[in-house]
């Protein structure tokens, strides 16, 4: 099994799919327990002093003022985790938490919690063993971290609360610690706020979604490919010497990715024909610009994820010349900002995806394809109601679309007063970026059927391969009225998996 190493400069987005997606191995670095350990002398110096010093021997939040006694600490630390693991709605995925818990080990190995390593040792152990938290889909306002879910994680830790282990079953977390040999840790001086206190969740969300959105652009790019030449257009517009004058690299790689798919079309370039046109519709004409804008949106969100990846947020933080100082490194807003950013990018990926299909449903638009692509149309419905679904999903994103990061509201006692609301940005990405898998497997499946009733001409090799692999997968073309439900299903499956792709890149080679 793959193993991921965690040391003190941070992580990678792959070592993050690895343990979130993958079930890699946690195992900590020689250099990160040495760190760990020398934080941890700084953190117990400190302890050991009359004077406070928050998080070490005070309160929390809006009660930082009281000094709390040695005999009271690891009550305090206790409690901090207990009271906060407040969580309420639905239970959220594993590879969310899976995610979590290892950005927060992450930033524990930085050496600037004060964490003890026997603690860190225990999150990897936990990791390990396959046994996810129960967290909860409500409970963080993305500021002083991801409160909640964090504090769900840090439950277990302890051997309370309620888990999943790796055969799927909700036990109490005790008795999974003990079925796999893991004690469970008892908390002292700052340990218990600095597992609660990061934008961990957030971030993970970010990660995963930046992993899926980079195969769903290359999928955007095939299936409008396959529409413009179901729609008889001129790939003309996909010339390179036309997108080097507007230099956005995300256009760039779009029009090249659909010029590759075109490559050797016969249905390409017949604006002359029957039904003479100068222009495409913006839909098809415009695909690599409006592709390529989301394309440049995910770079830029990758360099934050990439910032944060490398970054240790708790609040205080043990700095390398003994000093504890409080910090307001756990904000969520370079995260959040870049979360709610994607979900425009993909609604409107998704808009101009359902503009292409319903041109290809309309008769008085699609250049001599039958209406709705119906074999007998007025006996037959054909894709009507699929565009139908696809109208609802791109309204949805829309929806999803509206930013999270754009509302506050105060918590703690007006201490907290302004919060970034990351996780809920986070987690409207998350079915966003389902919903674009829905719309796109419509969109391919409309187009598949409507090049393969344009007799006469043959497609592209790259579109001839996606049509073969799509139908072998399942989704049945052109035909009378049948059940429809069925088939959407199966090119979605086709498109998740990255099937669609596969089968272009079989001709084109790698696809940007």
């Amino acid at each position: 099994m793959h193993t991921v190493v965690v040391g003190t400069s941070g992580v990678t987005a792959s070592d993050v799919l690895a343990v979130a997606r993958g079930g890699a191995r946690v195992e900590l670095s020689e250099e990160a327990v040495a760190a760990l350990a020398a934080a941890r002398g700084i953190v117990d110096a400190l302890a050991a002093k009359p004077e406070p010093v928050y998080g070490v021997s005070t309160g929390f939040g809006a009660l930082a003022t009281r000094h709390i006694s040695q005999e009271l600490r690891a009550q305090l630390q206790r409690n901090i985790v207990r009271s906060h693991a407040a969580g309420m709605g639905p239970r959220v995925e594993r590879e969310v938490v899976r995610a979590l818990m290892f950005l927060r080990l992450k930033t524990v190995c930085s050496g600037h919690t004060g964490v003890r390593p026997e603690v860190a040792q225990t999150m990897a152990d936990v990791l390990n063993a396959g046994i996810t938290p129960v967290v909860h889909e409500y409970g963080s306002l993305g500021c002083s971290g991801d409160l909640a879910p964090l504090s769900h994680c840090a439950l277990t830790l302890m051997g309370e609360g309620d888990a999943e282990g790796p055969d799927g079953s909700v036990r109490p977390a005790g008795e999974l610690l003990a079925a796999h040999g893991i004690a469970p840790v008892e908390l002292r001086e700052k340990e218990g706020l600095a597992l609660l206190n990061g934008t961990d969740g957030m971030l993970g969300m970010l990660v995963m979604a930046l992993a899926d959105l980079d195969a769903l652009y290359k999928s955007a790019d095939v299936t409008a490919a396959l529409s413009l030449e179901a729609l008889l257009g001129t790939d003309k517009v996909l010339a390179p010497e036309l997108h080097a004058i507007r230099p956005h690299p995300g256009q760039g790689a779009s029009a090249a990715n659909m010029l590759a798919v075109l490559k050797g079309s016969e249905l390409t370039g017949h604006h002359q024909d029957d039904a003479p046109r100068v222009q495409d519709a913006y839909s098809v004409r415009c695909a690599p610009q409006v592709a390529g804008a989301g394309r440049d949106t995910l770079a830029h969100a990758r360099l934050v994820a990439e910032r944060e990846l490398a970054s240790a947020v708790d609040n205080p933080v043990v700095l390398p010349d003994g000093r504890v100082e409080s910090n307001g490194n756990f904000h969520g807003a370079p995260v959040a900002y870049v979360l709610d950013f994607l979900a425009i990018a993909v609604a409107d990926l998704a808009s101009i995806a359902e503009r292409r299909t319903d041109r290809l449903l309309d008769k008085n638009r699609s250049h001599g394809l039958p209406p709705f692509l119906a074999d007998d149309a007025g006996v037959d419905s054909g894709l009507m109601i699929a565009q139908y679904t696809q109208a609802a999903l791109v309204s949805e994103l829309k929806r999803l679309a509206v930013p999270a990061s754009a509302d506050s509201i105060p918590s703690s006692a007006m201490q907290e007063d302004h919060v970034s609301m990351g996780w809920s940005a986070a987690r409207k990405l998350r079915t966003a970026v389902d919903n674009l898998t829905r719309v796109l497997a419509i969109e391919l499946y409309a187009a598949t059927r409507a090049i393969e009733l344009r007799e006469g001409l043959a497609p592209a090799p790259a579109s001839q391969a996606v049509i073969d692999a799509v139908r072998n997968a399942g989704v049945q073309g052109a035909g009378p009225d049948r059940f429809l439900a069925p088939d959407l299903a199966a090119a979605d499956a086709f498109v998740r998996a990255g099937e669609l792709v596969a089968a272009a890149e079989k001709v084109t080679g790698p696809l940007q």
